[in-house]
């Protein structure tokens, strides 16, 4: 049983506990739709004040991860066949919380040779059928690089599509055992290659031992190949299981690292210490199509 850290954090990591009625309310949704969010799974320290705002991010293909990667607190193991239902019930979510916009991720399912992409898919056309006025931005895995994979999600036309490459490539066999660093770019770049309308997106989590040579490299890198929308977040260790934290960067280093993003040209660079991939995406998408 992994044991859970108590450290003392720096106090601009401080957050709202969950509780309050949206909360229970949420809880009762998801737990009566058997339905999954990566706001508990991941154990996203921004789940008190999203859940009290009515937001969450749904996460499909079951809640056991095929890969094991040292950062994340998603359980591993063999998943369960797929649930093809799965889409209509997070959609039926979705119309009873009378969302405008909706973040969908999932595991990794290398067990599936498309790696769930029809599930991705099937997802975001039960929630256009449900509520047509409801944004998607769908958080995918690399898919082991298909391009058929790929392809299957963006001909549902997600309005957002998200692949996180987590960190620098040095720590990717530490940090992200079973992915390849060069294959996040590649899918990211294959994005507006096969549908130029549909808006980009990654993610980095910092304080694993990278240096910031290492970050402005890999922001660099991201833009290079079409990433549009970027977050950087202060990694925290879920448990004593999982990777210990190299550093923590202060509110004044995110604040360069978004200048240097937007230097770049990243239309939009959402860079704090609570920062996760959804936290504030509806804004992200919003303040680009406003600008």
């Amino acid at each position: 049983m992994p044991i859970a850290i108590h450290e003392k954090r720096p106090e601009w990591l401080k957050t709202r506990a969950p509780g309050g009625e949206n909360h229970h309310d949420l809880k009762v949704l998801t737990n009566q739709l058997r339905l999954h969010t990566v706001c508990e799974s991941a154990r996203c320290p921004n789940l008190g004040e999203c859940w009290d705002q009515r937001t969450a991010t749904f996460m499909i293909l079951g809640d056991v991860c095929t890969r094991r990667c040292g950062f994340c607190a998603v359980p591993k193991g063999a998943p369960l066949p797929l649930d093809y239902e799965e889409p209509e019930r997070v959609a039926g979510a979705v119309a009873h919380l009378g969302l405008k916009y909706v973040v969908v991720t999932s595991v990794n399912r290398d067990d599936r040779k498309d790696g769930g992409a029809e599930i991705f898919a099937l997802t975001i056309e039960a929630i256009r059928r449900a509520k047509p006025d409801c944004r998607v931005e769908v958080l995918i895995p690399d898919f082991q690089g298909s391009r058929e994979a790929l392809e299957t999600v963006l001909a549902a036309r997600p309005d957002v599509l998200d692949h996180n490459i987590e960190t620098v490539p040095r720590l990717y066999r530490e940090v992200r055992p079973g992915a390849r660093y060069q294959q996040s770019l590649r899918l990211l770049a294959s994005v507006h290659q096969i549908d130029p309308t549909i808006t980009t997106k990654s993610g980095m989590m910092l304080g694993l031992g990278e240096d910031t040579s290492e970050v402005l490299a890999a922001m660099q890198e991201l833009r290079e190949h079409g990433c549009q929308i970027l977050t950087l977040g202060q990694y925290l260790r879920p448990s004593t299981d999982h990777l210990p934290i190299a550093r923590y960067y202060t509110p004044a280093e995110f604040a360069e690292l978004k200048q240097e993003g937007i230097r770049m040209g990243f239309l939009h660079v959402e860079s704090g210490p609570l920062v996760r991939s959804s936290y504030h995406a509806r804004s992200q998408l919003e303040g680009i199509e406003n600008a």
